[in-house]
């Protein structure tokens, strides 16, 4: 029945049917056939969705959406812009820069991509940068989006594994930042080679005055994670406080959204909540059923036998693995299909459950960023109007870039893991 299980979801996939579709009717196919008592269906749905930490994920959503569209993200992009853009080639820098800040607020990649898009590559087109590259770059930014904390995917993997969120979130930081900066170095070698112009210097006033404009947007990852890590509030409450004071801002602060825009917003944030909250749903029974049949461990085996006693050979299979469903597949769907399958794996290793969780997360970020489903690209490609394959071709060394970052995390853990004992101790 384990083999019906998964032919019957790869099918369903290769059919197009919706991924939440195909993991619950797969999942339910092998329950009619084994004679399971249907009363468990039910059951095992509300169980994957019965957990407090998983009432970020809508909060998160919506103060990503009230980022984008609230004007917080536009001021946060002008003030780095006034502050890094008289660089040659500046105003790459600031792409990649703003994507961090604003990873640190939405705690998604379409998100961050779509604010930071928005605002610069107009920009970008208008002082001379090519727009496939320009846009490819934002593209590959945007993937820092899920890794810099607060994280969606981040909460997900908690939730499945049964770690602290809190670590997850700090091991995040060191990551994030050498995915920005590798990006970052990239961005400046093409605008040296072709000769990218930087901008006009900005009198300190004006600095200024973008500065204090933004300051109200500057101030929500600091509210955010300083709750966090200060143990004043849960990411669940973090989450909620993130979309008072994001609504807060943009109404009466910035004042660029009115009460119709806030309603279509929250309409549009529960419509991708419920996506959401359905597959994590239908891939807890999936997964039970992946558990009962011993596929997990069956792997496991596999992968051991395979690699003998070198845990190198087993994280490399993983890393491909990740990879390759990065490709295919979305970022929550894959996360929550794969954890159960690759952690009896890292169990017997001995595998730090906080730094798999970050492989998990980079791998299948850098998926966003990768053809054919690569969320990122779509993103960019419906801001600028150029076809998926314009901006494929110049993001393929950024993506050679950000793997050569997951190589780097996966096989020294310390990078990972020094933010989470120095704060937290034992991780």
């Amino acid at each position: 029945m384990g083999a019906v299980l998964i032919i019957s979801f790869l099918l369903l996939l290769v059919l197009g049917v919706p991924i939440a579709l195909s993991i619950g009717v797969s999942a339910l196919i092998v329950m009619v056939l084994d004679g399971m008592p249907l009363e468990a269906l039910p059951q095992t749905l509300f169980a994957g969705v019965n957990s407090f930490a998983l009432v970020a994920v809508p909060f998160f959503v919506l103060a990503g959406d009230l980022l984008a569209k609230g004007g917080i993200s536009d001021r946060i992009v002008a003030f780095a812009e006034a502050t890094l853009g008289r660089i040659r080639g500046g105003l790459s820098i600031v792409s990649v820069v703003a994507s961090m800040f604003i990873a640190a607020i939405s705690g998604s990649g379409a998100a961050t991509t779509a604010a930071v898009g928005s605002a610069l590559l107009p920009q970008l087109k208008e002082k001379g940068y090519d727009l496939d590259f320009s846009a490819a770059l934002i593209a590959a930014a945007g993937t820092i989006g899920v890794v810099i904390p607060p994280s969606v995917p981040m909460v997900l993997y908690a939730v499945i594994v049964g770690v602290p969120v809190s670590k997850l979130f700090m091991a995040g930081f060191v990551p994030g930042v050498l995915m920005g900066g590798i990006l970052i170095l990239y961005a400046l070698h093409v605008a040296r080679r072709r000769g990218y112009p930087a901008s006009e210097r900005r009198p300190l006033s004006v600095r200024l005055t973008l500065f204090l404009k933004a300051l109200w947007g500057l101030m929500t990852p600091v509210i955010i994670l300083g709750g966090i890590f200060s143990g004043w509030f849960t990411p669940s409450e973090a989450a909620a406080i993130a979309v008072v004071y994001s609504l807060f801002v943009a109404m009466f602060i910035y004042r660029t959204l009115a009460p119709r825009q806030v309603y279509k917003l929250v309409v549009n944030s529960g419509v991708t909540s419920a996506l959401i909250m359905f597959i994590i749903a239908t891939a807890k029974i999936f997964g039970w059923e992946l558990a009962f049949y011993e596929i997990p461990d069956t792997v496991a085996r596999a992968m051991l036998y395979v690699a003998g006693d070198s845990r190198l050979m087993v994280y490399l299979m993983i890393v491909i693995m990740l990879l390759i469903a990065g490709m295919f597949m979305e970022t929550a769907s894959a996360l929550i299909i794969l954890t159960p399958i690759f952690l009896p794996s890292i169990v017997g290793i001995g595998g730090n459950l906080i730094h798999f969780g970050l492989l998990i997360t980079v791998g299948l970020a850098i998926g966003m960023a990768t053809p054919p489903v690569a969320i990122d690209i779509y993103v960019a490609s419906a801001i600028t109007g150029l076809t998926l394959e314009e901006i494929s071709r110049p993001i393929v060394p950024m993506v050679a870039a950000l793997i050569a970052v997951l190589l780097a995390l996966t096989y020294v853990p310390w990078i990972t893991l020094i933010l989470p004992r120095l704060v937290y101790g034992v991780v």
